[in-house]
């Protein structure tokens, strides 16, 4: 299994190429070698999964210009790889996006989306409901700041519905707040954390479709369990200020 982790000079804010690392450490729990290529200044066309992060304004721009000249991951994408973008990722893979300059310039045109800029800025925990069945009940978690308001055109489907947080930021009203966006194999989100760590249940569901398998639960040393439910209440408990002495 080959993991294109694209533009990582570029796209990486809020631990996003760890996203790759997820990926490949959760192939390896269950015995299957992954590796992770470094796609920056060209993006090869026959790798299994594509990782897209976040990125500043500039960074972003110099990265959709890149890809638009590369087209390895227009072509990956063509013949039914799976692409994984979020943030910023997730916006240069559309049809067209708010630059820094305040205009519109063109995406990649992968999804059927377009992103123009807030009045004000995303910024906070989101949690979301899954709109695909194959995520089952599961609620999605993330860490969201993006000032950009994405549209999902009518071939596009949102990935989840928001239940707390912004999400896409295209509609203000909360009852219909969705999060992400899904054509085929393509998915992309704004949740930061990164995503994957935070949901694993979305990792495994980009490997099945990489494999073309079910994959089997996975049986994770008690040591993983551990961290993990450490990690868990860390983010449950809340913080006060310490008190002078």
């Amino acid at each position: 299994m080959r993991i294109a982790l694209v533009a990582p000079d570029l796209l990486g804010t809020y631990g996003d190429q760890g996203n790759a690392e997820v990926l490949r450490q959760r192939l390896r729990w269950r015995g299957r070698f992954a590796e992770i290529v470094h796609a920056s200044a060209t993006v090869p066309a026959d790798c299994d999964i594509y990782v897209l992060g976040g990125g500043e304004d500039a960074a972003q721009m110099l990265a959709v210009n890149r890809l638009a000249r590369s087209r390895g991951l227009q072509r990956a994408a063509q013949r039914g790889a799976v692409v994984f973008a979020v943030c910023a990722g997730l916006q240069i893979l559309g049809e067209r996006f708010a630059g820094p300059d305040h205009r519109d310039h063109p995406g990649l045109g992968l999804l059927d989306l377009t992103t123009t800029r807030r009045a004000r800025r995303a910024v906070g925990e989101v949690r979301a409901r899954p709109a695909i069945s194959e995520l089952g009940a599961t609620v999605l978690t993330g860490f969201e700041n993006h000032q950009g308001g994405t549209r999902l055109g009518p071939s596009a489907r949102p990935l989840a519905r928001v239940l707390s947080g912004v999400g896409n930021g295209a509609d203000d009203n909360p009852t219909r707040r969705v999060e992400g966006a899904l054509t085929g194999r393509i998915v992309g989100t704004y949740l930061h954390g990164p995503v994957l760590a935070r949901n694993p249940a979305l990792a495994d569901l980009l490997l099945e479709w990489a494999t073309g398998e079910e994959l089997a639960p996975l049986q994770l040393p008690a040591v993983e369990l551990l961290r993990a439910h450490r990690l868990g209440q860390r983010r449950r408990l809340p913080r006060f200020p310490r008190r002078s002495p």
